[in-house]
């Protein structure tokens, strides 16, 4: 097979079709678009929900239930096991976890340290708050955690 035999399949190349032309083509006179009224013109349609000028169905419904997401405490989580990559005794917070891109970003109420994983060297971590686990954990190994910072 040469390079100026290639084809591609059948099929997979059609014409484009051009709407309003003629009367043969089956897609002239009104191209599809019926007779006249706000569909028929260009850039005319409305928008989805829109219900002819009466109240949407949406807006009539109830507002119900309560959203707790504006009132949030949103924190800063770092498990120990991410702790690993520091050094024995150093001293760990929020700025230098951000830094080196264990978290990706500062929350609004601090750092909080969780439990998954195994801690092998001591480290002394400021953090505003922490699990029972992650507390347990880090002084069996020797290390101590400063709550409230």
């Amino acid at each position: 097979m040469k390079m100026e035999e290639l084809k591609p399949a059948v099929g997979a190349r059609t014409k484009k079709v051009r709407v309003g032309r003629g009367i043969g083509s089956g897609i002239g006179k009104t191209s599809g678009k019926g007779h006249k009224g706000q569909k028929a013109r260009s850039g005319g349609g409305v928008k989805a929900g829109f219900e002819g000028g009466n109240i949407p169905t949406i807006r009539k419904l109830p507002i119900r239930g309560f959203n707790n997401k504006n009132f949030k405490k949103v924190y800063s989580t770092v498990n120990v096991e991410d702790l690993e990559i520091f050094e024995a005794g150093a001293e760990i917070n929020e700025e230098i976890l951000y830094e080196t891109r264990v978290i990706g970003k500062k929350g609004a109420y601090g750092l909080k340290v969780l439990g998954n994983g195994n801690v092998t060297k001591a480290y002394t971590i400021k953090a505003a708050k922490a699990t029972k686990a992650a507390i347990e954990k880090i002084e069996k190994a020797g290390g101590k955690i400063i709550l409230g910072e």
